[in-house]
C-alpha cells in the first residue's frame, strides 16, 4: 500500500512539472512570436513575384548588395493580386507590380506613389496544338489573364486590332503565373497573357508568341511604394539602402547578362534552364526612375472607360 502511495506521489511531481514546463514553453513562444512581428514591422518589406522584373531584387537579396546592417526583406507571393491586398493591407512598404493595377489601386484611394518603372513586357502566347497564329484567330477561343492587370488591357487591345467581338474571346482569370504556366504545358488553354520567364519557357516548349508589349512601345512595370509611414528616418535610411543595392544589382545584370545568373531565376521563378537561355540578350535592366507619363496617361484613359 506504501508504494502504491508513493508511486502516486511521484507521477503528481511529475505532472505539476511537466504542467510547469508547458507553461514556461509557451511563455516563451509567445516572446518569440512578439519579437519576430516586432522585427517584421520595424523591416523594409518588399512584395515580389516569380517573374524576371524581380530579378535585380532577387540578386540584390541573395548577393548582400543590400547593406546587411539594414533588414530588408522580400516577401514572396504568385499572383499580382496578393500584392495588392499586402500592400492595401499595410504588410509591405513596396510591391512588384503594373501600372493598370497600380492606378487603380490609387483611383481607390490606397496610398501608394511610383518608386521606379521595371523592364517587364508581356506576350501572348498561343498553344502549339491550337494552331492560332494571328490576333483574328483568336475568336472563340479562351485567353488566360487577370482582370484590372495590364493583361486585361492587353486582352480588350487585341480584340479591337483584329476587329473581334469582345464576347467571342472567352477571358477567363487564372491569377496565380505557376498555375497559368502550368495550364498551357497541360494543354488546358489556347491562350495566355505571360511575361518573363513564363513566356521563355513557352517559347522553349516551341508554343507560338503573336503578340509582344514592347511592340507597342509600352512599358507597363513598375514597383510601388507606401506613402505613409515611410517619412521616418530609420525608413528613410532603408530606402537609401534599398535604392544603392537595386541600382548596383541591375548594374550586374547588365554587364554579366541575364543568363548570367539562371541559376537565381531558375530558383525563384521555377523555370527550366534552357527556357533562361531563350531570354533575350539585349535585355536591360534600368536603374530606378519614374514610370513615363504617356504610359501611365495610357493606362488612365483605359480605365476610365472600364
Amino acid at each position: 500500500m506504501k508504494k502504491v502511495v508513493f508511486g502516486i506521489i511521484i507521477l503528481l511531481i511529475l505532472l505539476v512539472g511537466c504542467e510547469q514546463s508547458y507553461e514556461e514553453t509557451k511563455r516563451i513562444t509567445r516572446a518569440q512570436r512578439l519579437k519576430l512581428a516586432r522585427e517584421d514591422s520595424a523591416a523594409l518589406k518588399v512584395a515580389v513575384l516569380p517573374t524576371l522584373d524581380c530579378l535585380p531584387l532577387y540578386l540584390a537579396k541573395d548577393h548582400q548588395m543590400f547593406d546587411t546592417a539594414v533588414d530588408i526583406r522580400l516577401k514572396h507571393f504568385t499572383a499580382q493580386m496578393d500584392v495588392d491586398t499586402a500592400l492595401m493591407n499595410n504588410r509591405v512598404e513596396l510591391g512588384i507590380t503594373d501600372l493598370v493595377r497600380a492606378e487603380r489601386m490609387i483611383k481607390q484611394e490606397t496610398p501608394i506613389e511610383y518608386l521606379t518603372a521595371t523592364n517587364a513586357y508581356w506576350q501572348i502566347v498561343t498553344n502549339r496544338v491550337a494552331r492560332i497564329t494571328d490576333l483574328k484567330h483568336l475568336d472563340d477561343k479562351m485567353l488566360a489573364m487577370t482582370r484590372y492587370s495590364v493583361t486585361d488591357l492587353i486582352g480588350d487591345m487585341v480584340v479591337d486590332s483584329a476587329k473581334l467581338k469582345p464576347e467571342r474571346v472567352f477571358r477567363l482569370q487564372i491569377n496565380d503565373v505557376h498555375v497559368r504556366l502550368k495550364m498551357l504545358e497541360n494543354n488546358e488553354m489556347d491562350a495566355l497573357v505571360m511575361t518573363e520567364p513564363q513566356a521563355a519557357q513557352a517559347r522553349w516548349l516551341k508554343h507560338k508568341v503573336i503578340f509582344d508589349t514592347r511592340q507597342q512601345d509600352m512599358q507597363m512595370g513598375a514597383i510601388v511604394i507606401r506613402s505613409k509611414g515611410m517619412d521616418d528616418k530609420n525608413r528613410k535610411r532603408q530606402m537609401e539602402v534599398f535604392v544603392k543595392g537595386y541600382n548596383e544589382a541591375c548594374d550586374s545584370i547588365n554587364h554579366y547578362g541575364v543568363a548570367y545568373y539562371k541559376d537565381l531565376v531558375m530558383k525563384y521563378c521555377k523555370v527550366k534552364r534552357e527556357a533562361v537561355d531563350t531570354i533575350p540578350k539585349s535585355l536591360k535592366f534600368n536603374h530606378i526612375s519614374k514610370p513615363r507619363e504617356k504610359d501611365i496617361e495610357r493606362v488612365q484613359q483605359w480605365l476610365s472607360k472600364k
